[in-house]
């Protein structure tokens, strides 16, 4: 009966409920502030850049020509290596010859026949001219056999222009590159009949490759303004599909006449030289040219911007460790910085890790952002 009394006293109870309560507020009063966050910042920069601008286009040979036969015939070889580099009058294709070759044969069998009837009429001329002196023979006589000699001479030319037209069929029954480059995949196959329209193959001189692409109508106008008259003159830059960069750099050869009215731009032609036939017809290109010096301009890494919507902001770290939100307007981009238009002060700490977690008026502890590129634009290397 005593130990059921003491269990269902409310004091042990109220005891521990007390100890509980005294521990909490202890641990309560007893716990530190957190410190605030730490983040990187890095200085904006006051520097003078130039301004790139990209712009994709295709590689083209300087000269690209189709390879043709003169004469119609069946094709017997091909004497080339498809892909390879040939010389201008270098044979590389081989088509039936006995037909221009009995051509030949038989232009010679007629020019000879015709000079055979010269030299007879010539024989007969010198032989009446004496004999007219001495009215052995009429003078009628002496025209014809002149009249005849003439005739004879001009059969000659004409058989002789026949035999060198025959030779020049059996010449060209031997097919050769028209120009010096690149011969690609043969279009045709031995035993194909050939006429003057069957494009056999196509040759493209390759060494200085042109390269075609587009520039809006702004960036044109201002290139004209720049440098009147020479619009394409630039320093030019090609980045190949893998992303490397050609070791040679090029020039802008020529604009094309005309806008084009439904994509608002203009055709440029480049021309950069292509030792070794690296680069081929159709290949992909990037092109790359200073558009544009920037006096003074405000640089940023461009990790230290946040988008959203289209709307820019960058966090400034002020002298008291407080964070400041700030909407930019960036310009063109310079390697990994950006170029800011508005909205920042030279001198300004900007926070480059961390914004997403930042408030306005959010103290925080900042540190150095350490960065190859930004140190070098920061160097003035």
């Amino acid at each position: 009966m005593k130990l059921e009394s003491n269990l269902r006293s409310p004091l042990p109870g109220l005891a521990l409920l007390a100890i509980v309560v005294c521990t909490a507020c202890s641990s309560t009063s007893e716990q530190p502030t957190p410190p605030p966050p730490g983040v990187t910042v890095a200085t904006v920069m006051q520097k003078d850049v130039p301004i790139y601008q990209d712009w994709v286009g295709t590689m083209a040979g300087n000269i690209d020509a189709d390879i043709r036969p003169k004469v119609d015939g069946f094709l017997l070889k091909r004497l080339y290596t498809e892909g390879s580099y040939v010389k201008k009058g270098q044979p590389v294709f081989q088509l039936d010859q006995r037909q221009t070759q009995a051509s030949v044969e038989q232009a010679q069998g007629q020019l000879e026949q015709a000079k055979a009837a010269l030299a007879q009429a010539q024989i007969d001329v010198k032989r009446y001219t004496p004999l007219v002196a001495v009215k052995a023979v009429s003078q009628a006589e002496l025209d014809k056999a002149r009249s005849t000699e003439r005739a004879a001479t001009a059969q000659v030319e004409a058989a002789q222009a026949v035999l060198d037209n025959s030779k020049l069929n059996r010449d060209w029954a031997t097919v050769a590159s028209p120009i010096s480059g690149i011969v690609g995949i043969a279009k045709v196959g031995v035993g194909d009949l050939m006429t003057p329209n069957t494009v056999m193959a196509t040759v493209s001189a390759v060494d200085p490759i042109y390269v075609d692409f587009s520039i809006s109508e702004q960036d044109y106008l201002r290139f004209v303004r720049d440098k009147p008259g020479r619009a394409a003159d630039r320093n030019l830059e090609l980045f190949l599909g893998d992303g490397s960069v050609f070791p040679h750099r090029g020039r802008g050869l020529l604009l094309n006449r005309e806008v084009d009215s439904r994509t608002g731009t203009i055709q440029v032609r480049a021309e950069f030289p292509n030792p070794g036939n690296v680069l081929r017809p159709g290949q992909y290109a990037r092109i790359r040219a200073v558009t544009e010096n920037r006096k003074d301009a405000l640089l940023i890494p461009q990790r230290a911007i946040s988008e959203l919507q289209g709307i820019y902001q960058v966090a400034v770290v002020g002298s008291d460790n407080k964070v400041a939100i700030r909407t930019v307007k960036p310009g063109p981009q310079f390697g990994d910085m950006w170029v800011i238009e508005l909205g920042v002060q030279p001198g300004d700490k900007i926070v480059v890790d961390g914004l997403q977690r930042l408030r306005d008026g959010m103290t925080v502890a900042p540190t150095p952002f350490k960065d190859t590129q930004v140190n070098a634009v920061q160097g003035g290397e």
